[in-house]
């Protein structure tokens, strides 16, 4: 696989986000190993294992959408896209990330509020491992959905040729309002008593440590002109197979080319 190169500070934020959530199935398969093997052979089942696995699996799948945005390998239907000129292609690219901004502010607008409530009473699964999977997940959902929002507005300005003012626009303002709702952020977690005190440390430097990688990420590519991707890989050059059959006019049958008359 062929990773897109990162360019700007949303780009580099989710290729961080996404790498520490690339160990998580590794995890999650070693648990439930773990679990196997106390169930069947010592017959001590754990408590903890499913609603762990349910816990991390949820945060892999919100993240794994990050990722897919930056790398472009989201599925897309190019029935019509394929077939209309490069203007109607951009008026396509602008009209998908319009209904996704749409659709951010709807989710974060209506959802905000039960994300903060879950979160200030540290609200718990209700099992008898009783993880605070609501308290931690729906918070996420607001995040992530906010930089996926991000990073497409990212990929717009850097994929088709635009303005150097407008690039550095978007990673100016997308970097002022990820570190400004990290900075506001900060002393609420720390004033809420309710959550446990090294989650409270433990989510401070996470938004600490994400503001200095976007500040990295503006600094480092402010004046770099991002390169647009081109996938030129053609599957069909990997497989040995004579022009006539990838042309779609294979030979008669019992005609196949060295066989023997």
């Amino acid at each position: 696989m062929v990773e897109h190169e990162r360019t700007g500070p949303v780009d580099l934020l989710s290729w961080c986000i996404s790498r520490i959530a690339m160990w998580g199935p590794a995890f999650i398969v070693g648990i439930i190993f773990y679990e196997v093997v106390l169930r069947y052979v010592f017959s001590q089942p754990t408590l903890w294992v499913n609603e762990m696995s349910l816990w991390i699996g949820g945060a892999i799948y919100l993240t794994s959408g990050l990722y897919a945005m930056q790398q472009r390998s989201h599925i897309r239907i190019f029935v019509l896209y394929d077939m209309m000129p490069v203007f109607i292609k951009k008026l396509f690219n602008f009209l998908s990330v319009f209904c996704l901004i749409v659709f951010a502010l709807a989710v974060i607008w209506g959802g905000f509020g039960e994300a903060a409530a879950k979160f200030a009473r540290w609200e718990t699964f209700g099992t008898a491992f009783d993880p605070p999977i609501p308290a931690t997940n729906k918070p996420l959902v607001m995040m992530t959905l906010l930089l996926v929002t991000l990073q497409a507005i990212s990929n717009l300005v850097r994929d088709w040729p635009s303005a150097p003012w407008l690039r550095k626009g978007v990673d100016i303002v997308s970097s002022a309002l990820i570190v400004g709702l990290a900075a506001r952020a900060v002393p609420r977690v720390l004033g809420s008593d309710s959550v446990p005190y090294w989650w409270r440390m433990a989510i401070v430097a996470f938004l600490v440590i994400s503001s200095m990688i976007v500040l990295y990420g503006l600094w480092r590519d402010f004046n770099r002109t991002p390169v647009p991707f081109v996938d030129n890989h053609d599957p069909a050059g990997e497989i040995d197979l004579p022009d006539n059959v990838l042309t779609g006019n294979p030979p008669p049958e019992g005609r196949m080319p060295g066989a023997r008359t």
